[in-house]
């Protein structure tokens, strides 16, 4: 039978305190990770696009204008493609943001991204796909396989919350490059539970990155 994502998420915990003692005694403060998947992949990947390099009450204010201009409904890849740039401006996106929006609103479009196939695919093959997108980056997209779509196997090698807070729990006399992440990993078996174990270093650090819908 398979495992509930909260039976899941329970074994992943056990597992890593088993397995690492330096991230046992934080699994025992914070409890579980809260990774709960949902489908909301269009609209996860433009709300992660509206928020980069932005506090949280800036992209929220941002996204409230964008919903705004669509009577206060998520707008659908061709309503997106119907504005134009300075219409997407006008409600504080970038220049460049507003074409990050248009280039994957196109990508779904002519089905360069297709979502109802996403969860068939392996977390590299992901990667390459949503990549193609201008203005998602790798990053994006292990925030996306983590809070999104619920994988708990992603390692985001890139992220410095998890650089930094992989050289204080693990007393290295440097941040670690992405190799040396992913050796840390390697060595203290965090195996098929790399997300949640990321989750309990961001922990450690008390800045843990979300990806959500509203």
């Amino acid at each position: 039978m398979k495992s509930s994502p909260l039976s899941e998420l329970q074994i992943a915990a056990d597992y890593l305190s088993k397995t690492d003692p330096i991230l046992a005694p934080i699994v025992a403060r914070h409890g579980l990770a809260p990774f709960v998947p949902h489908t909301n992949y269009y609209q996860a990947l433009v709300g992660s696009i509206i928020s980069q390099q932005l506090s949280v009450k800036a992209a929220a204010a941002i996204e409230k204008r964008f919903l705004a201009l669509f009577d206060d409904k998520f707008p659908t890849p061709e309503q997106i493609l119907s504005r134009d740039i300075e219409e997407l401006r006008s409600v504080g996106f970038s220049r460049p943001k507003a074409k990050y929006v248009q280039d994957l609103a196109r990508h779904i479009l002519d089905g360069t991204v297709k979502f109802d196939t996403l969860d068939q695919l392996s977390n590299d093959q992901i990667v390459a796909e949503l990549t193609k997108v201008k203005g998602i980056g790798e990053w994006t997209v292990h925030m996306f396989l983590m809070f999104c779509m619920g994988r708990l196997d992603v390692l985001p090698v890139g992220d410095l919350g998890i650089r930094n807070g992989v050289q204080k729990l693990y007393q290295l006399d440097h941040v670690p490059l992405a190799d040396e992440v992913t050796a840390i990993a390697t060595s203290n078996k965090w195996g098929h539970y790399q997300s949640v174990a990321s989750w309990y270093v961001w922990q450690s650090l008390d800045n843990a990155p979300k990806l959500e819908t509203k």
